[in-house]
């Protein structure tokens, strides 16, 4: 055989191999999962973070949305066959649902040490993504520096008996009663929320709460900080008459509330799924919170927060393990107050 046509022939084989090695388009398909999140969080945010993972992996992530505690008990209900991979909310009451059912799988110890232990349960089983802070939204007009509550307890003395408002059905509100419920116990809790349920006025939410205190219907009202900043942000219609009071001292009031997400032991794509929360809350994914209107406190120390926030390190948080904050109990106090 000439030398020319056995250099031919061995180019073809070659060739042959290189392409029977190479997946087609169809097989990365194949092989690329598309991930399910269960969503409770701000589904304009969660979608910009997953579009950002999306970039970087080419893993597609397919987001289901509702509410923090329907969608746990969702979870609960599907155990072993839930479709979804992940689950995020917007507070971390929600998770502690599904983790005392044992449905979160261990978070990878590299995506945890991108998290300070505040934004962490004690038990690894889920990290938190972002993070809101409570405060006192006041009308100055109405009410005084000097008159500001020192705690966020003592809203439920007489003096504050219809001045100020709460939501207390919504997520939101549970949540800093879970912090008041760990950190004063639950006979403290119960006689507080007695105190509120005489003094209160109750809103549909957050943003009402804030365009009520604007309005001067109301001298106060607790809220999470971003719906103030991102008021201001916009055209302060809602907020130009208020000013925000962050407790100090590590009150109850300065709890920041974590937004968590896990990984399901369930998911068929645990592998795929980690990296979606390790990219959550790394540079990249913080990177987007942080230039977003979300106007959140990002988690990774790596990231700063908006520059229009009041700087994390000049607040005053109290130290509550999120893996204690019991949603059930906080629904069944909030309801023998009949604030629920």
């Amino acid at each position: 055989m000439p030398a020319s046509w056995s250099r031919f022939t061995s180019l073809v084989a070659a060739l042959a191999l290189a392409l029977a090695t190479v997946p087609t388009a169809a097989a990365q398909t194949e092989t690329t999962p598309t991930l399910t999140l269960y969503n409770a969080q701000h589904e304009d945010l969660v979608t910009a973070m997953v579009a950002g993972f999306t970039q970087d992996t080419g893993i597609k992530v397919d987001i289901r949305s509702g509410k923090d505690f329907e969608m746990a008990n969702q979870i609960v209900e599907e155990g072993a066959s839930s479709p979804a991979d992940l689950f995020i909310t917007e507070n971390s009451p929600a998770m502690q649902v599904v983790e005392t059912q044992g449905l979160f799988a261990p978070v990878d110890p590299a995506t945890l040490a991108q998290v300070p232990p505040y934004f962490a349960p004690s038990t690894g089983d889920w990290v938190g993504v972002a993070a809101r802070a409570t405060v006192l939204v006041y009308n100055p007009s109405l009410l005084t520096p000097e008159e500001l509550p020192h705690s966020i307890m003592d809203l439920s003395g007489s003096s504050w008996r219809d001045r100020v408002g709460v939501a207390a059905t919504g997520a939101d509100f549970q949540a800093i009663v879970s912090a008041v419920l760990a950190l004063q116990g639950s006979s403290a809790t119960a006689a507080w929320l007695n105190g509120l349920k005489s003094n209160a006025r109750v809103y549909s939410g957050n943003g009402a709460v804030m365009r009520a205190v604007n309005a001067g219907d109301i001298p106060a009202g607790v809220i999470y900080h971003y719906y103030w900043y991102k008021d201001r942000a916009e055209s302060g219609a809602n907020s130009s008459n208020t000013e925000l009071y962050f407790f100090p001292d590590q009150d109850p009031g300065g709890f920041v509330s974590v937004s968590g997400m896990g990984v399901l032991t369930s998911s068929q794509h645990p592998r795929e799924a980690q990296r979606l929360l390790q990219y959550m809350t790394g540079p990249a994914g913080q990177q987007i919170l942080a230039d977003s209107t979300a106007l959140e406190y990002t988690v990774n120390s790596a990231v700063p927060a908006n520059p229009r926030l009041k700087p994390f390190a000049e607040l005053a948080p109290p130290n509550v393990d999120t893996a204690k904050l019991n949603g059930p109990e906080v629904i069944q106090l909030m309801q023998d107050a009949g604030l629920l």
